[in-house]
């Protein structure tokens, strides 16, 4: 037999953790964090629904913290067994999951120091830096296009999934020798959008009998590239005068928003402004790009070459890297004629915060979002047009201006998910996730309509028998 519960990311985009049972072998895809509020307190309320001891592997999609953040947890609940991953994924995993542990830990910090004023018992951390370390320690590096039996009858196989730097899509063959043939399915992870720069398009996907795919925006298309482009160059004469600020994730959307800009640059249309790259980790995630450039889009190569670049960095020359805190409070003076790139994306933490602090009030800043904004985040309360919102504990004015561009997403939209889909060979069957659920809905009615695919939609918790 052979079962598949969703412990994550079911109706909801953050969180994804699928659980595979194989004949009482268990495979986890993906082991992420759910997003959304302050950290501590939402890992906190996260606990991992199944017993750590009885996985026996996990196999990661990709290093984004919504599908690889709960590892930590997973090892200190005692999971001792291999995280297949690819390379750049490792790489990148070293950053975010360091980083993400100190934040935790020193919101933990914080509230414990609430707790002691107020006589509460304090709390003691789910997870501490000695356990990411293990996770890294557990990892073991799978090229793309390797089959590999990771367990007996568990073969797995790494396809390019085109979102960020070291993103697969699964592809698994499970033998439970019920009967002659073995299932095969494929998990989609994030997918790319075809038109963003810098990744290659997904790689194609051989026949399976079950696809669990991403649907993050099954209910919308994106602006197209070219449109987006003209509205970057419009937002950036609008806020002449002003500064610009751009919450953006470290990984993936930042190198993409710097190869943009380096392109407006080698064009003449960036003259006037300073680039400022205000995150540590961002600068570590950017080096780590230059290090995989062989993964990246040849065309895009081409252009990094053809300016005599062989590095993000050096593709834009008024780029400017904050070396430390001082540095990025020393933006507070400025008023005019920068552009800061600052995490979180979703500005739910990060130096982003700080910054919006001294100016969403100032309408002379202009707010550009180029990613997904998840419910109950800061970011999706700014883009839904919220007039006042709560900083450090007090209540700020919203007069900036917000943007949104959506073309520069990592996601496929409605059109490259049907699109993508349609090119895997027969019929089969759909099981959707990682979606919002009226992206969901909006995505099985396309599905179904196009394509004729029985399409279901899992809920949280829920175990599903995929072969009898």
């Amino acid at each position: 037999m052979i079962t598949l519960t969703c412990h994550g990311a079911a109706t909801e985009v953050t969180g994804s953790r699928h659980l595979l049972n194989i004949n009482g072998q268990r495979v986890l895809l993906d082991c992420g964090m759910h997003q959304g509020g302050e950290l501590s307190k939402r890992l906190r309320r996260d606990t991992l629904p199944f017993k750590s001891r009885d996985i026996d592997a996990v196999v990661l999609s990709h290093a984004h913290l919504d599908h690889s953040g709960a590892l930590p947890r997973l090892m200190r609940r005692g999971y001792r067994g291999p995280i297949y991953c690819t390379g750049a994924t490792l790489n990148l995993l070293a950053v975010l999951l360091k980083d993400a542990c100190n934040l935790y830990l020193k919101d933990l910090e914080r509230d414990n120091l609430v707790r002691k004023r107020k006589g509460q018992k304090v709390q003691k951390p789910v997870y501490e830096m000695e356990d990411v370390l293990a996770v890294l320690e557990a990892c073991q590096v799978l090229p793309y296009d390797l089959p590999t039996d990771i367990l007996p009858g568990v073969r797995v196989n790494l396809l390019d999934a085109g979102h960020i730097l070291g993103a697969a899509m699964v592809h698994l063959t499970l033998d439970d020798g019920s009967e002659p043939e073995p299932m095969r399915l494929l998990f989609s992870g994030d997918l790319g959008n075809t038109e963003s720069p810098l990744m290659r398009d997904p790689a194609p996907v051989p026949e399976v009998d079950w696809v669990m795919m991403e649907s993050t925006y099954g209910n919308r298309n994106h602006r197209s590239y070219q449109e987006t482009l003209d509205e970057l160059a419009e937002v950036l004469e609008s806020a002449r005068g002003g500064v610009i600020l751009v919450p953006a994730f470290a990984v993936g959307r930042t190198q993409e928003v710097l190869f943009q800009l380096g392109c407006f640059y080698h064009q003449g249309r960036l003259e006037g402004w300073h680039v400022v790259l205000d995150s540590p980790m961002a600068i570590e995630v950017t080096q780590i790009y230059d290090q995989w450039l062989e993964l990246m889009d040849p065309e895009d190569l081409a252009q990094l070459s053809a300016e005599g670049s062989n590095t993000l960095e050096a593709f834009l020359p008024c780029l400017h890297l904050t070396q430390n805190t001082d540095d990025s409070i020393g933006l507070n003076r400025i008023n005019q004629g920068l552009i800061i790139i600052a995490g979180s994306g979703m500005c739910n933490g990060g130096r982003m915060v700080h910054h919006l602090k001294h100016r969403v009030w100032d309408d002379r800043t202009h707010l550009l979002f180029t990613g997904f904004q998840a419910n109950g985040t800061l970011g999706r309360q700014l883009v839904d047009g919220e007039k006042r919102v709560r900083l450090f504990g007090q209540t700020y004015a919203v007069r900036a201006h917000i943007h949104t561009l959506g073309g520069f997403s990592a996601h496929a939209d409605q059109a490259q998910l049907l699109n993508w889909l349609a090119a895997i060979p027969g019929r089969p069957r759909v099981l959707l996730v990682h979606g919002e659920e009226s992206a969901q809905l909006a995505l099985k009615d396309a599905i179904e309509a196009r394509l004729r695919h029985r399409v279901g939609i899992p809920y949280l918790g829920e175990t599903l028998v995929l072969r009898p």
